[in-house]
């Protein structure tokens, strides 16, 4: 009977997470397969300047990131479900696309009273 009373506090703990949702949304954005979401999308989805060059004419062009803040989870889901000419496909699972948006809405649009970053 000692050893149940033992384990007992242990398993009414063992449901805690090692980090929180925003955490894992925060690790998954920053580097999700080794390159950062962040390189393109900025700090908090922003979008952001990638590179500026110049063409043939001589014009000058601006490859931007695209700002994904105002986005809706079914359209990132389908925009990181296809191959795209700049972005890299990441092969994200529907979980962590999900941590991922949820980050981007807590960093942008606040997270009630708490201090995302």
């Amino acid at each position: 009977m000692k050893r149940v009373i033992f384990v007992l506090p242990f398993l009414l703990c063992a449901q805690e997470d090692f980090i929180s949702d925003f955490e894992y949304g925060q690790m998954l954005y920053k580097n999700p397969r080794g390159v950062s979401c962040a390189a393109c999308h900025g700090e908090s989805g922003e979008g952001k300047e990638i590179i500026a060059y110049r063409d043939e004419a001589n014009q000058t062009k601006v490859l931007r990131g695209a700002d994904i803040r105002n986005r809706t989870l079914e359209d990132l889901e389908e925009k990181l479900s296809r191959d795209h000419p700049v972005m890299p496909k990441y092969y994200l699972t529907d979980e962590e696309v999900k941590a991922i948006y949820d980050y981007i809405q807590q960093v942008y649009h606040g997270s009630e009273g708490k201090n995302p970053k």
